[in-house]
Formats: C-alpha cells, sequence, structure tokens
C-alpha cells in the first residue's frame, strides 16, 4: 500500500528529535500546499515504516 496523509491526530505526546537538516527541507517541500503539519508527516511516515516493518517478518 502506498504512503498516504490523513489528517491530524487528537491524543499525542511531545517528544524531541533531532532531524538532518536536508531532510527537514525535503519534508517541508513534500507538505507544501497540503492540509499537513510536519508532525503529522512524521508520524504518519513512522507508522507506515513500523507496519512495513511488521510485514517483512
Amino acid at each position: 500500500m502506498a504512503f498516504q496523509l490523513k489528517s491530524n491526530r487528537k491524543e499525542t505526546e511531545n517528544k524531541t528529535i533531532r532531524f538532518p537538516v536536508p531532510l527537514i527541507e525535503e519534508i517541508e517541500k513534500a507538505i507544501q500546499n497540503k492540509d499537513v503539519t510536519f508532525s503529522s508527516f512524521v508520524i504518519q511516515a513512522c507508522e507506515y515504516a513500523l507496519r512495513d516493518m511488521e510485514d517483512k517478518k
């Protein structure tokens, strides 16, 4: 299944993480003019990666 952006979620907890600047720039470019926040994109990308990892077990 392809990665698809969804609307924001409600229940959250703050975590501080560091991103390489070029990755931040790529993400910001990908979500430009879309109704998706940076945090929402990262959450969805992580969920997608975790599902893909589980499928490969």
